[in-house]
């Protein structure tokens, strides 16, 4: 490989790439790598240190019941957990199902029309929804939001966290009752609150809507199935956390939010919304609807820097709900309430005191602290976790996994405490039903798939049948540059399902989860070592909301020092869409700084702008190697600039899989980096998540490390949490600590070097066919590379799209198509894929080159071609009718490697305009589309 590319050696190839000045000196400071086995052995002894109580604590977050066979047929399945966010519909349609099954059991749970495919966590949701009902307030000059006392701690953190630099105003006041003048634009409540108690939504909803204020609620999706739906009580936005449906608690996610709108919002909606279009055949097809990739549009006018969902969670939830169905969802939730009601009767006969006049699965006492103390020492010693939300308080929240003999174990917790009585439990099923006005009269879930698939047998078919639709890592490469879709190992994934680490609740007593703060503290120092720099927080649980974290970081850093007034961040027009998206929420105002002819940052358009800017600069945001693949030279000197004029650095870590081990954010002279250890560090995508985005700062913006309103974490001046859950993603954060562990740091180092080698090996075997826009000194590329295909368009009527869905029939996922240049595509190959994948991919290529020569020709008709028809499914080439001037063998098996193994894209390409003039979310069966 280093011979084609024209070089003397790997390392003469790597002195080649990256500029000198920045080169770390050295081997990468990590521990030795460990063996796959060994590394399981000391893992358990870390697992063992975990102490998995029965916890009872709630606040948003439950223990579950995976049922194995979604357990093992998609959380524990490469086919589900390796493709990529599925912008390429044709080769996303089991997954795009399953999130279209997902938003309709949201829409059906919440009585709202439209949901989306998920969010990061519920207190995310919940900031996403104060931002949508700032947007479409009816008085501009309204800036206040109302929001209940008795929301969550962690949901009322992340509110005040996205306020601030919004300029909204959180006035904390009972929503019944506030004063609900012209500055108040909505009303913010939680049902069940943080008292468990249900809350009668319709006279507050109604009050808000006479008081020109739109309404958000926050809830449980369990309950909901026996509860009114907010929905049904006039809710203009819905959200929360769709944990309980079968996603394991691992210490805090992930976890799949839901966000449910009026129709009227729908366009203001944050993330993705699946929808149902045609595709070239008039068949219904699947695919991402509306503003997919709006940050990406309009950047720092984009209405969320969303980049990514939670779409291998929201799956597990979906898929929950079609194995148990309305009927079997219906039970678990009177079982649940069930249970509540007998323990609570249980405890009042004890002489205790609950104060919830209406509750689904939470129960509130108050009695004196003596006695509380002696709940809580019982508990303990049983291996029970409970709440204790202030002196004299004791919660207890229960959920679908407590049987009897739990139920035993908590009154006799209560009797310890007890002021008399005797304590009797009474026969399952004795407690009441919900009062009337509380409980759900309509029906959910009426769509067939939610009664069609409730023996393991048929929901192992219809999930496997699914699988079978999609393009996923386990069938081949995928090329897509910027987002590194490497081998997500299975010894990395393995202890992601270990009980000691799926069933820890994110607020457990710290002392009882030792082996995960062995773990974070493992994986902090390992990106310490690879960032050169000294701190790192964890919380943030996407990329998006790394560089959230860090501007917030850096906004707090500049106030410390009395000047609030740097709020202008310099973003170089190349950045990723999320750059300005985000700048914009953390209340910074953008100045874009040119590129030149070559991509790279105009350093004198840097200088002129830093010092325009000088007394307001707040930050430059930097991509590093470049979003186009280059180590621009002159790195070191770009941030010397913006250090000159008093801005700080933050570099975007979506490109560290060509920095790691050789250079960082601190030799280039960065003072904060998110890493997208979804990315980089392993983490798979998840068909479009989970993500994390762990940042890592210098030693002066530590004591800025996000904080937590629960557990305690962050600096010294720690800002608020952006997350809901203290270490983030914590379970998954394991995939990433195997990824080093069993690397070390030669490893690491290694990677790199073989992604920079098989990008450039790329690049020597196809710029004879393809022009590459965009290379370094000596012109080489880093880890990834962009092939400008815009001179076919006038030859040919070729466009990049044409590509993307020709690769498809060659088995291909597409590379990244037109970002960050309009027509062109983007490669990474990764360090993964071997050069037998790789020589494939190059094969695919230069076929279609010739495909697209055929055009130029005369050969094939400019319009009905290859290209412009593809993808072809089984179906287009079983058809008795073949009126294509090319034959079928070109269209299916155009080299002869495809023979032995042929993925078939399920449906032809897609009408995106059409799907877009006819969203669907909550859908009849696809037949009927068919007949229409």
């Amino acid at each position: 490989m280093v011979s084609a590319i024209g070089s003397s050696s790997l390392d003469a190839l790597i002195d080649e790439i990256i500029p000198a000045d920045i080169r770390l000196k050295g081997r990468l400071d990590l521990p030795d790598a460990e063996t796959e086995f060994g590394y399981h052995q000391r893992l358990r002894t870390l697992a063992a240190k975990n102490r998995v109580f029965r916890s009872y604590i709630g606040m948003g977050y439950h223990d579950t019941i995976t049922p194995p066979v979604i357990l093992r047929n998609v959380f524990e399945n490469p086919g589900w957990y390796t493709p990529y966010t599925p912008y390429q519909a044709e080769i996303a349609q089991g997954r795009l199902e399953s999130l279209l099954n997902f938003q309709t059991m949201i829409e059906d749970l919440t009585g709202m029309p439209v949901a989306n495919a998920s969010l990061l966590d519920e207190a995310t949701a919940a900031a996403e929804a104060m931002a949508l009902l700032a947007r479409v307030r009816k008085v501009a000059t309204a800036s206040t939001l109302v929001v209940s006392p008795r929301i969550f701690p962690q949901v009322r953190a992340v509110l005040e966290t996205r306020a601030q630099p919004l300029g909204i105003r959180l006035r904390f006041e009972d929503p019944a009752t506030s004063a609900l003048g012209a500055d108040v634009f909505g009303v913010y409540m939680q049902s069940p609150d943080d008292h468990g108690a249900l809350i009668d939504l319709g006279p507050i909803v109604s009050r808000a809507h006479a008081a020109g204020a739109l309404v958000a609620v926050g809830t449980d999706p369990l309950a909901l199935a026996l509860a009114l739906p907010p929905g049904d009580a006039g809710a203009d936005v819905v959200v929360g956390s769709a944990q309980r449906l079968g996603v394991p608690l691992g210490y805090g996610g992930p976890h799949a939010a839901f966000f449910a709108v009026r129709d009227a919002y729908v366009r203001q909606c944050p993330g993705r919304i699946i929808g149902v279009s045609i595709d070239s055949q008039g068949r219904p097809a699947y695919r991402m609807a509306l503003a997919t990739r709006e940050q990406h549009i309009r950047r720092e006018k984009a209405t969320s820097n969303i980049c990514t969902a939670q779409a291998l969670l929201a799956n597990i939830a979906a898929f929950y709900g079609v194995y148990h169905g309305p009927a079997g969802l219906k039970d678990i939730a009177a079982r649940v309430h069930d249970q509540t009601a007998r323990l609570g009767a249980a405890a009042v006969r004890l002489g205790w005191k609950q104060t919830n006049a209406v509750f689904f699965d939470t129960l509130r006492f108050e009695g004196p602290a003596t006695r509380c103390d002696a709940v809580r020492r019982a508990a303990e010693g049983r291996g029970v976790n409970l709440r204790y939300p202030e002196s004299g308080v004791v919660q207890v929240s229960l959920n679908e996994t407590v049987g009897e003999s739990d139920l035993a174990d908590l009154v006799a917790c209560f009797q310890e405490g007890a002021s008399g009585g005797a304590a009797s439990l009474g026969a399952p099923g004795s407690a009441s039903a919900l009062a009337a006005g509380f409980a759900r009269t309509s029906a959910f879930l009426k769509h067939p798939v939610f009664s069609s698939h409730h023996s393991e047998t048929g929901m192992m078919r219809y999930i496997r049948r699914l699988e079978l639709k999609d393009l996923g890592l386990d069938r081949a490469m995928i090329p897509l540059g910027s987002c590194t879709m490497k081998l997500n190992a299975a010894a990395e994934m393995m202890p992601v399902s270990w009980a000691e680490f799926s069933r820890l609740h994110p607020f457990a007593p710290v002392e009882q989860t030792a082996g995960y703060q062995e773990m974070f503290r493992e994986v902090e120092q390992a990106l310490s070592t690879i960032t050169g720099f000294p701190a790192v927080s964890l919380q943030p649980n996407s990329g998006a909301q790394g560089e959230y974290a860090g501007l917030m970081v850096i906004r707090a850093y500049h106030a410390s020092r009395g000047q609030s007034q740097r709020t202008v961040a310099l973003i170089p027009q190349s950045a990723h869409g999320t750059n300005p998206a985000t700048a914009a929420m953390a209340g910074m105002s953008v100045v874009i700084v040119a590129t030149d002819a070559q991509g790279n940052i105009d350093v004198a358009d840097l200088r002129a702008k830093a010092t325009a800017e000088r007394e307001k600069l707040a930050c430059l945001m930097v991509t590093y190697p470049s979003t186009h693949g280059v180590f621009e030279d002159q790195i070191r000197t770009i941030c010397s600039i913006v250090h000159e004029h008093g801005g700080q650095v933050y570099m975007d870590g979506a490109n560290m899989n060509a920095q790691a081990g050789l250079t960082s954010p601190a030799a280039i002279g960065a003072d904060v980096c998110h890493l997208n250890l979804h990315k980089t560090f392993a983490i798979p995508h998840g068909g479009g998540g989970p993500g994390m985005g762990p940042i890592g700062v210098a030693a002066h913006l530590a004591p800025f490390l996000p904080g937590h309103a629960v557990i305690p974490t962050g600096g010294a001046k720690a800002i608020s949490a952006v997350s809901a859950a203290p270490w983030g993603s914590a379970s998954i954060i394991l995939i990433s600590h195997g990824y080093l562990c069993m690397l070390g740091g030669h490893g690491v180092t290694e990677a790199t070097r073989i992604a920079m080698l098989n990008a450039n090996y790329l690049k020597a075997r196809l710029e004879k066919h393809y022009p590459v826009l965009y290379a370094g000194r000596n012109g080489r590329v880093a880890h990834e590379l962009i092939f400008d295909l815009r001179p076919f368009k006038q030859a040919t009527g070729v466009e990049e799209g044409d590509v993307a869905k020709r690769l498809m029939d060659y088995g291909f996922h597409a590379p990244t198509v037109s970002f960050p240049v309009a027509g062109t595509l983007m490669v990474e190959p990764t360090e993964s894929e071997p050069k037998e994948e790789l020589d494939r991919f190059c094969e695919a290529m230069i076929a279609i080159r010739q495909e697209i020569q055929a055009i130029a020709d005369g050969r094939a008709d400019r319009k009905d071609n290859v290209l412009k028809n593809a993808p072809h499914t089984a179906q287009d080439i079983a058809a008795a009718d073949w009126a294509h001037p090319y034959t079928r063998e070109q269209a299916a098996y155009p080299v002869p490697s495809l023979r032995g193994s042929k993925f078939w894209p399920p449906v032809s390409r897609i009408d995106n305009p059409y799907g877009d003039r006819n969203l669907v979310c909550s859908c009849p069966p696809l037949e009927e589309y068919a007949s229409t």
